[in-house]
């Protein structure tokens, strides 16, 4: 990645967002179980920024909890979405935080053994798209989304939640 690059993320319901000015570092997913539950999932997912690259809040700020004595991670206060994870070597953020998280692709695993037996055999399953899933459809036909779009918004909420 280029240092010319610029990526932007945020939480779910959109009240802290960030935009990384310059490259992205290395792709990781960790398998610790302080990861496993920092983000409520099998593994976290985390891109650092290379050298030189800015990051900036551009909507709100993290809120922070003190996990070890070395690490502190950021999270949505309002909403909860895991957003860094900040230590003495380096900053990381959550893949899934990202407006294109599909470009950002994780070549290293970290804390394996931390991980789940199952892991491994997660993309065997059977899968179902949405739009398939028949018991599903009167529930998807009438939900309306409250999340954030995955692109900066000058402000937000836009509309009144209901």
């Amino acid at each position: 990645m280029t240092q010319s690059e610029s990526h932007s993320g945020g939480c779910q319901c959109g009240a802290v967002r960030f935009r990384v000015d310059g490259g992205l570092g290395t792709a990781s997913i960790c398998h610790c179980r302080m990861c496993q539950k920092a983000f409520g999932a099998f593994y976290a997912p985390l891109v650092g920024i290379e050298k030189g690259a800015e990051l900036t809040w551009t909507r709100g700020e993290p809120a922070y909890f003190q996990s070890s004595n070395h690490v502190h991670r950021g999270f949505c206060r309002d909403c909860g979405t895991p957003l860094t994870y900040e230590a003495p070597d380096g900053l990381g953020l959550a893949i899934g935080a990202f407006d294109h998280p599909q470009e950002i692709v994780p070549t290293v695993q970290y804390g394996v053994e931390g991980k789940l037996p199952y892991a491994d055999r997660l993309t065997g399953l059977p899968g179902t798209r949405s739009e398939e899933d028949e018991i599903a459809l009167p529930f998807l036909a009438t939900m309306v989304s409250y999340q954030h779009p995955d692109e900066d918004t000058d402000s937000w909420p836009q509309g009144e939640q209901q």
